[in-house]
């Protein structure tokens, strides 16, 4: 059963997907909020396995609680809903540790499937959807520290290899096909690299090799 949150400040969008939820066999709401506070709050009360989080809200923002989020209740994982699917509050989500990002008129069903992939582990998003977002915003990056270069020295060359490409948004079979390896040995390197690299998903990876400086802009190999 995937256990959900819902945060946003309008009353009768919660009630929506609350309904939307509850006639899923394997979904359940644990908790309603109406701003980043309290969705935060009770994130690190309910656990829940996803927090379907609104950006725009009074008080504390949905960026901030989501930052809050990962960094409390790391077990929870967080879907950010924006008015635009290639917006400001996307890339600052992204940072902030959301495991991906959805526009406000995403169909039902797709909405149902990401937050099955999202409970699964995976990234909300594409890894090349991630990337447009960072292509756009990436003015706005600071040079990664220090402490991001000493966890990429602990990766083998190969994952370093996988590393590269994953965040360039391939996938596992593309990966596979670049690198001359099977399928399923680019999803050990992958496994591997996350716990590593303390990342969650595949988006996270595209925004740490951006930050790093591994991937850049509008640069030819790209």
């Amino acid at each position: 059963m995937i256990r959900l949150l819902i945060a946003d400040d309008e009353s009768l969008l919660r009630m929506a997907f609350r309904m939307v939820f509850e006639a899923e066999p394997d979904m359940e709401v644990a908790g309603e909020a109406d701003d980043g506070e309290q969705a935060a709050r009770l994130a690190r009360h309910l656990r829940p396995d996803v927090v379907l989080m609104d950006v725009r809200m009074p008080g504390l923002d949905g960026i901030e609680a989501t930052r809050r989020i990962a960094r409390d209740s790391p077990r929870s994982r967080v879907l950010i809903l924006t008015t635009f699917d290639l917006d400001e509050y996307a890339f600052a989500g992204l940072q902030a540790g959301a495991a991906g990002f959805l526009p406000k008129n995403t169909r039902p069903q797709e909405l149902l499937s990401a937050i099955r992939n999202v409970a699964a582990g995976e990234a909300a998003l594409s890894p090349r959807v991630t990337r447009r977002v960072l292509e756009r915003f990436a003015p706005q990056m600071t040079p990664g520290p220090a402490e991001r270069h000493e966890r990429l020295a602990r990766l083998t060359a190969r994952e370093h290899e996988v590393l590269v490409q994953v965040a360039r948004g391939l996938s596992n079979a593309e990966v596979a096909a670049a690198l001359h390896l099977a399928e399923a040995t680019v999803k050990t390197h992958l496994s591997r690299l996350l716990v590593k690299l303390g990342l969650r998903d595949r988006a996270q990876v595209v925004v740490f090799a951006y930050e790093s400086g591994l991937i850049r802009p509008a640069t030819p190999d790209l």
